[in-house]
């Protein structure tokens, strides 16, 4: 009989539950994309029923492909948007508010007056983060105090808080478990991750309630198995990994210093530091990038907020590209970029200046722009966001060689030897480019004995491409001006 790992990759924009074969390779995927709500402007929300729907849906599609390949399947691996938060009743598992996005800013005032109590250095050294509206502590307490009931239901003991990991665990197993793992609470901005423990102190000066937090697990760990009554079938559920750590671990990214960058609804890049937490010098955030068997592995994390998610933009709201694929040849098609840059600050801009208040730009037209001009421009600001975040890494005495990236966004071959020529650097792409999934599967495979060790994960990763740096000099030069130029205006 043929054994499979599934992997359930919940996400920002859709959910998607991938069936792989033991040697990694895809054998079925179902997706399904569930609606974005912008009640008011800068926030940003899901229905977590709407999400756990297209989970159970994608999930039976992928077991029903099992089933016809004649094959058993061994675990699950759930991977997942992360900082995203959903409070439900325990009694009847009904939230009481929408899932409250990452990219939500809506807590900006109250994270302010965190800061001006000089009370960041603290949750620096502890969570390794820095105050932002991104992290899910601040989106919890806007529940508990804007939502009618919170309060009495608090009282009767019957709230509980997760992440969406939390919330798929808990309605895969009918609300027998309420479990997180360590990448995905290092980033609600209440877990001490010198401690791997919910910090008393934070969560004192936040006045959020211990008795709503999930217990914290390992990376690949036991988080109970899914409900026949739910599923139709008991399968362990083995493996839980935040989506950008899922990616490094799927890429393979075992070894001190190697790093990964993930192109999908925004961008983020993770190097791995070991079992050394480096604090930035140049606001990258400090992260756990897995942890097994009760022992840390670090990273340092830079995010960009906004990048496939602003080909989204170009195609839903202003309707210049009917698909995302159009982008390559539309991009293909300009000589340059006649100096038109595009700053997609949609809902703030991360690392490395950590602006919530900032806005989108564009910049630098003429008589002469037309709309491929803005497309493009789009395109490449993911690359000129790339840049800052390699030169922060550089700054804080880290010399990356060689990127390894993924996601939606690289399979388009433009994009990506624009980046190499921005970045000045080597970039990779995978065989597979659904590695976030990838990642949370083999994790599975490893906790139930199918993988011995992390090298035997580590065989698996395949090349596909690697895009060498071919432009000037000079011309890389004059982009860089321009995109500085760009982002003084859009930070003023």
């Amino acid at each position: 009989m043929k054994k499979f790992l599934v992997a359930i990759d919940q996400g920002t924009t859709s959910t998607r539950t991938i069936l792989f074969d033991t040697s990694g390779n895809v054998k079925f995927i179902s997706q399904r994309e569930f609606k974005q709500y912008f009640p008011k402007n800068g926030w940003v929300e899901h229905d977590p029923n709407e999400i756990w729907k297209t989970t159970l849906t994608s999930l039976k599609k992928v077991l029903q492909k099992a089933n016809k390949l004649n094959g058993k399947i061994l675990s699950i691996g759930i991977t997942n948007q992360r900082e995203t938060t959903v409070i439900w009743n325990k009694k009847n598992g009904k939230p009481i508010y929408n899932a409250i996005v990452w990219q939500d800013r809506r807590t900006q005032e109250y994270c302010d007056n965190l800061k001006k109590n000089n009370f960041e250095n603290k949750i620096r050294n502890k969570t390794g983060l820095f105050i932002d509206p991104y992290f899910s502590a601040t989106k919890i307490k806007w529940i508990l105090n804007n939502v009618k009931n919170s309060k009495k239901l608090l009282k009767s003991n019957d709230l509980l808080f997760g992440t969406i990991d939390t919330f798929l665990i808990w309605k895969l197993t009918k609300g027998q478990k309420h479990l997180t793992e360590t990448t995905n609470a290092s980033r609600t901005m209440l877990f001490n991750i010198n401690t791997n423990k919910w910090d008393k102190d934070i969560l004192k000066k936040l006045k959020i309630p211990y008795k709503i937090l999930p217990e914290v697990k390992n990376s690949a760990d036991n988080f109970g198995s899914t409900n026949k009554k739910v599923v139709g079938k008991e399968i362990p559920i083995s493996a839980v990994i935040g989506d950008q750590q899922a990616a490094a671990v799927g890429q393979s990214c075992f070894q001190k210093g190697s790093i990964k960058s993930t192109y999908g609804t925004g961008a983020f890049v993770i190097m791995n530091t070991g079992s050394k937490k480096i604090l930035s010098k140049n606001k990258l955030l400090t992260t756990i990038c897995y942890t097994l068997k009760g022992k840390n592995t670090y990273a340092l994390e830079g995010s960009i907020f906004i990048a496939g998610a602003g080909v989204q933009w170009l195609r839903d709201k202003i309707k210049l590209i009917k698909n995302a694929n159009e982008t390559e040849k539309i991009a293909k098609s300009e000589k340059n970029n006649y100096g038109v840059y595009v700053v997609p600050a949609f809902s703030g801009i991360g690392a490395p200046y950590w602006r919530s208040d900032a806005r989108g730009l564009i910049t630098g037209l003429t008589r002469d722009s037309d709309w491929k001009s803005l497309v493009r421009a789009v395109v490449e600001s993911v690359a000129y966001q790339s840049y800052d975040l390699f030169d922060a890494m550089k700054k804080d005495g880290l010399k990356p060689k060689v990127i390894k990236v993924d996601g939606g966004m690289v399979a388009n071959n433009w994009f990506t030897q624009f980046l190499s020529d921005i970045i000045n650097l080597k970039v990779v792409r995978p065989k597979v480019l659904e590695t976030t999934a990838l990642g949370a599967a083999l994790l599975a495979g490893y906790q139930v004995g199918e993988f011995k060790s992390l090298n035997e994960i580590h065989v698996k990763s395949k090349k596909d491409r690697v895009f060498s740096p071919k432009l000037h000099k000079s011309l890389r030069n004059n982009l860089l001006q321009g995109w500085k130029q760009a982002i003084r205006k859009t930070l003023a």
